[in-house]
């Protein structure tokens, strides 16, 4: 089995239905650490996969509803170790675990290099301690969107030695060759930024400053990916979900979501109306 194929399969199975699997995405830790469990809980039924968000103070591709979130996740006490202690927690072989999350969805990490250097180190070792860590929480997937695919190769390889894989980011303007080139490189889903510009704007139908329509980018990215892709950045409502309809595997939902929590709101209600 080629590393985090059960990624792949479940954004695929969902994705039959005719419409895009959801990956909704949660800051850890927000708006108490005790939030966590729950949070994922409710969301597993309606997801191919959970992104789980490490909290950052410089966040440079997320906008205001998530820089809010990390900025009072981090008040919280929440580091890199204590999500993974967590998620080990939550996710471990035992009765328990069961009991917690009955239809677990792969879990997917996503973290700035900041958060990894400073909770593991940078060297050969600290990277195999991370990927070591990942695999006995539970983690199937990382995405760093600060790490370029040209120095990303040592981690990767700590990763698939676990079992763990790395997501690939590229946008409206990454041009053709590079983006075949991240698409291969890419474990699990490649990760398309629909807009030119941060996390919660504008929706993607509207927002992707390309010569080319968002849709259009889309389709060119499944033609050459040999992963499924999922749509990310600016992804609100119904709507926009059945805008992408046709175009995309999956579609990451985040920024939605933390505004639902923000307001004491229910997330996993918001998610199974795009469903």
């Amino acid at each position: 089995m080629t590393i985090a194929k059960h990624v792949s399969d479940s954004i695929l199975r969902r994705s039959a239905r005719g419409r895009p699997a959801l990956v909704p995405y949660l800051t850890a830790g927000f708006p108490k650490l005790e939030s966590l469990s729950a949070q994922l809980r409710a969301l597993a039924p309606h997801a191919a996969a959970i992104e789980i968000g490490v909290p950052f103070s410089d966040p440079m591709a997320d906008g205001v509803t998530i820089q809010g979130s990390s900025r009072k996740a981090l008040d919280n006490g929440v580091t890199l170790r204590w999500i993974l202690d967590q998620l080990g927690a939550m996710t471990a072989g035992n009765q328990q675990a069961t009991e917690h999350w009955p239809q677990q969805p792969p879990l997917v990490l996503m973290s700035y290099l900041n958060p990894v250097i400073s909770s593991f180190g940078a060297g050969r070792s600290s990277l195999r301690s991370l990927a070591q860590a990942c695999r006995g929480s539970g983690v199937s997937l990382l995405i760093i969107p600060d790490l370029p695919l040209e120095e990303s190769g040592e981690l990767r390889e700590q990763l698939h030695l676990q079992g763990v894989g790395l997501v690939q980011l590229v946008s409206p303007v990454t041009p053709q060759a590079r983006a075949r080139t991240i698409a291969h490189a890419s474990d699990g889903f490649l990760y398309a930024v629909t807009v030119t510009g941060v996390t919660g704007g504008s929706a993607p139908a509207a927002a992707a400053a390309t010569a080319v329509s968002p849709n259009q980018y889309l389709d060119s990215l499944r033609e050459l990916s040999p992963v499924p892709v999922c749509a990310g950045f600016g992804i609100r409502t119904r709507a926009h979900v059945d805008a992408l309809a046709g175009h995309c595997d999956g579609a990451i939902v985040g920024s939605a979501l933390i505004d639902a929590i923000d307001k004491g709101q229910d997330p996993a209600a918001l998610l199974a109306s795009m469903v």
